[in-house]
């Protein structure tokens, strides 16, 4: 599969060339400046390479970005010399003798942030004579490949890992720089502490040897002179680099106080303008980051741990936080403002009881399973944190909304999150913070690790609409989290599921309603939800409606391991909801088809089978249909779902059939026969027409 952009086309690139070399773990120091809309420092990436990485005979291509013929310019600071290797062995497309270094006495073709920024756009990567050979093969030398976009790259280098003190504890070669960065991040999950200390050491250690660098519109390339294959390229490598204002996977602006705040929007582009990243979700890591800033800011993250400021020079504060469950770079979460955590007027001990935290370090840490995910220390094989219903959480927010988040949000989530427990058992994460991020934010909510965004529109009003969002964004913790997808075409995995289950947990969560009520309700939502896909489906363009639009080919990725996510930056593809939408009749196609007993005991199981992986469509179908008494299964197969409900755009067939029972909820009645009162009374002989209002009550009668 080659990566290839149409300039037509809205289509997303990931670059990572991710089947060479992995990041295993990212260390981020940050500054954050709000004068200049910037945050500037440093990261150090982790690699780890393997045998599928090794030297391979044919070749492989990502493509690059330039202006010219020259196929890819690559500078250090400091003048030197590159050798002029065998060019017959490269791809005609490339000549490596048109590499340039630019130093003293040189012309820099660098911005004037000491940046490389080729000007050609997404375009370019469809032009096949802007090739650079990523294999290593031959003579060549390796290139790695980050995503990368909107950020200003100052330098970069390569990390003495050796030269930490102590390192020779557990390396049995503690020259060898590859090696030792082999070893830590292979350390069992019972020393997660002590990697994660030396992963924090060894991010301080010295440079020792700049290395080649480049950046185009979507990627960052780096090479180390001499480096051949992965196996030989810098194990640990350190980025100097800063944002732009501008970035797309950021947004400076003002909170609901009108005080200056910054936060992740869940851009379609993700975190590369953040960081650099490899950004294919089969790039999972772990990451620690510091943050420093005005110390009457807070520092939210996506983190294990609940971090507590320290103080530094006069008016400045640090935040650490850190991951030890191995998930995709697009994930990573963080929001700098003057926020205020929101406690409730009177705290329960019942409560606090059952929010105790456990930590992977306690004693009770005992295998009671076998996951089958990458080892790290799981919630799942500790006997504790499976019988915790409530996990820690803290809610922030500008602190103008203080009386509204303790009426509304405060008393809501215990519940919710001891509903969420019920249906799918362990809670995959330790601690959850809310934030009610500022006005502009597009959506209604966004999960990350340990921390959900929701929008103040959710605060409106009754609990109705802030309990099934706030159930919606923790069903993310399963579906999308802990379990996510390892093509990002195949949405509905994600969405679908976590629509389906908003309304499963907020069933549990309202207490005071009684089962028949509690169905009434979740009936009206599958009827609103099902004239919403019918308007999805006649106003959007049929190849945005298909959940599984690369078919066969869906989870392919070039030799590389970069690809492109289709339709990836269109602008209406963020306001679609079709992903939602079907995704949820199919999971209620199914629930009804299997009965609910069978069908969440099921879903059960998958979690627990599942979770710390990614997944695609026909995992989740396969282990369905396996896991069924043959009487149940009628005529499901995994290609007639593939055909009924995932490849085919408009409503679904099987979903047509349901449309009488859709029409016959006993609350929909209710209202319809509501507006038909209405409809007749705004017919009467009155002094003054409303022919508008007449025409409107038509319009919603006929529906």
């Amino acid at each position: 599969m080659d990566v290839k952009l149409d300039p037509s086309r809205d289509d997303l690139p990931l670059m990572a060339n991710t089947s060479h070399i992995l990041v295993k773990h990212y260390v981020l120091d940050l500054d954050v400046d709000f004068e200049s809309q910037i945050i500037e420092g440093t990261i150090v990436l982790f690699f780890e390479s393997g045998n599928r990485f090794k030297k391979r005979s044919s070749s492989t291509e990502v493509a690059c970005l330039s202006e010219s013929n020259e196929a890819c310019k690559f500078r250090m600071p400091e003048p030197c010399q590159i050798p002029v290797t065998n060019t017959k062995t490269f791809s005609s497309k490339i000549g490596y003798n048109d590499f340039v270094i630019c130093g003293k006495g040189e012309k820099d073709t660098s911005g004037k942030d000491g940046n490389h920024d080729n000007q050609e756009q997404a375009s370019g990567i469809s032009s096949s004579k802007y090739c650079c050979d990523t294999g290593n093969h031959g003579s060549e030398e390796f290139l790695l490949v980050l995503d990368c976009c909107d950020l200003s790259v100052l330098k970069v280098e390569e990390v003495d890992v050796a030269a930490v003190p102590g390192i020779e504890k557990f390396t049995r070669s503690p020259k060898l720089r590859n090696q030792i960065v082999h070893e830590l991040v292979a350390l069992p999950a019972d020393r997660w502490r002590e990697q994660l200390d030396y992963y924090a050491l060894c991010s301080q250690a010295p440079g020792c040897g700049e290395l080649l660098f480049d950046t185009d519109t979507w990627s960052l390339q780096i090479r180390k002179t001499g480096a051949q294959t992965a196996t030989d390229f810098p194990h640990a490598i350190r980025i100097r680099y800063r944002t732009k204002p501008q970035g797309r996977s950021v947004t400076w602006t003002s909170d609901q106080s009108g005080r200056p705040c910054v936060y992740t929007v869940g851009s379609p582009i993700n975190n590369r303008a953040l960081f650099p990243c490899q950004e294919p979700p089969v790039a999972m890591s772990t990451w620690q980051a510091t943050v420093r800033a005005a110390a009457s800011l807070v520092v939210l993250m996506s983190g294990e741990n609940s971090a507590e400021p320290t103080q530094l020079r006069e008016g400045y504060s640090s935040w650490h936080y850190y991951v030890t469950m191995p998930m995709p770079a697009s994930t990573f979460t963080i929001a700098v403002g003057s926020w205020t955590e929101m406690k409730p007027e009177i705290c329960s001990s019942n409560d606090l009881a059952t929010e105790r935290s456990f930590s992977p370090s306690e004693a009770d840490f005992r295998y009671v399973g076998v996951c089958g995910h990458m080892e790290y220390p799981c919630r799942f094989q500790n006997a504790s944190a499976t019988t915790q219903k409530i996990i820690p959480h803290r809610v922030f927010a500008p602190a103008c909304l203080k009386r509204v988040c303790q009426e509304t949000l405060l008393p809501l989530i215990p519940p919710c999150l001891s509903a969420a427990f019920s249906v799918l058992g362990t809670h995959p994460f330790s601690r959850l913070d809310v934030l009610i991020v500022p006005a502009n934010f597009s959506s209604l909510g966004m999960a990350s690790p340990h921390i959900v965004f929701l929008s103040q529109s959710t605060l409106t009003g009754m609990s109705q609409l802030c309990g099934t969002r706030l159930c919606h964004e923790i069903a993310h913790a399963w579906f999308g989290l802990a379990i996510g997808a390892r093509d990002w075409t195949e949405e509905w995995l994600s969405e679908g599921f976590a629509t389906h289950l908003e309304d499963v947990f907020w069933a549990k969560a309202q207490q005071q309603l009684a089962p028949h009520e509690a169905r009434e309700q979740q009936k009206l939502r599958a009827c609103l939800r099902w004239h919403r896909l019918q308007d999805e489906v006649q106003n959007s363009p049929e190849e945005m409606q298909v959940l599984r639009p690369n078919k066969e080919k869906t989870g392919h990725v070039s030799d590389s391991g970069s690809s492109v996510i289709r339709h990836g930056l269109n602008p209406e593809k963020v306001f679609m909801q079709v992903h939602y939408l079907k995704g949820y009749f199919l999971l209620q196609f199914l629930a009804k088809t299997l009965g609910e007993d069978t069908y969440f005991s099921f879903l059960r199981k998958f979690v627990h089978t599942f979770h710390g992986q990614l997944i695609l469509s026909q995992d989740f179908l396969q282990m369905l249909l396996e896991n069924i008494p043959e009487e149940k299964r009628l005529e499901l197969s995994v290609g007639n779902i593939f055909r009924d409900w995932l490849e085919s755009s408009g409503i679904p067939q099987p979903l047509q059939r349901e449309r009488q029972a859709l029409a016959e909820c006993g609350l929909a009645q209710q209202v319809s026969a509501e507006v038909a009162k209405w409809v007749r009374v705004n017919r009467r002989p009155r002094k003054r027409k409303r022919k508008d209002r007449e025409e409107v009550f038509e319009k919603i009668r006929r529906r």
